[in-house]
């Protein structure tokens, strides 16, 4: 698989099988990925791994957790500027409204929005799960190199024949993966990631893209 190709191919999967990630592919792709560059060669990310007994405890306890009503823990940052403003607040409404919609759930059914939101916590089914960290004193600048760590992994992922799914949706649990994880008091969680080989009876859903112009200008002749 080229880079292109693990470029195009990427994307959220929300559905995968109990098929087993072998530890040698994930050893693999993370030393592989510890070359994502960061400003200064800060390599601020702090990745936890949990497959097997670890990451079936988590999920029990975030599954005990939404059957109890228990409120989403106070967040730690910002997920969204509020108000979101144009053009972003409407590709947000465009994503909830294409993924919803695949699943057969009304805009006004919040009730079944919820069940299907809740599937976050149980990692859509995957084997295996990564929690990605970041030191609380760091800035804006190491949190852009979070992101290109996450993404080289989720693209070397792709050239192992796997899939993911970032979810920041974990951050909103955080006090139950630091319960199975304990991590330093001095780091944060920024989000999780599902791993794992795609379950092809699942949703497939794929989002759209804003075209190039609306991203990208071009200056030169």
């Amino acid at each position: 698989m080229d880079v292109y190709e693990a470029v195009t191919s990427r994307r959220a999967v929300r559905g995968f099988t109990d098929r087993e990630v072998r530890g040698e592919v994930l050893q693999r792709v993370l030393s592989a990925a510890a070359w994502a560059p960061s400003a200064s060669n800060l390599q601020p990310w702090h990745a936890y791994v949990l497959t097997g007994g670890p990451l079936a405890e988590l999920k029990k306890r975030a599954g005990e957790r939404l059957a109890a009503g228990d409120p989403w823990d106070e967040p730690e940052y910002e997920q969204y500027p509020s108000p979101l403003k144009p053009p972003y607040r409407e590709r947000r409404s465009a994503f909830g409204e294409q993924r919803y919609g695949a699943l057969g759930i009304a805009r006004e059914d919040i009730e079944a929005r919820q069940r299907a939101s809740s599937a976050n916590w149980d990692c859509f089914g995957a084997p295996a799960a990564l929690f990605c960290y970041i030191d609380r004193d760091l800035g804006s600048p190491q949190w852009a190199d979070v992101g290109m760590y996450l993404q080289t992994v989720m693209l070397l992922l792709r050239v192992e024949g796997l899939h993911s799914c970032t979810q920041m949706a974990w951050a909103k649990f955080y006090r139950s993966v630091a319960e199975v994880l304990s991590p330093p008091d001095e780091l944060m969680l920024f989000c999780g990631m599902s791993i794992g080989f795609e379950d092809l009876a699942a949703d497939r859903t794929r989002m759209g893209r804003a075209p190039l112009h609306e991203t990208v200008t071009f200056v030169g002749d």
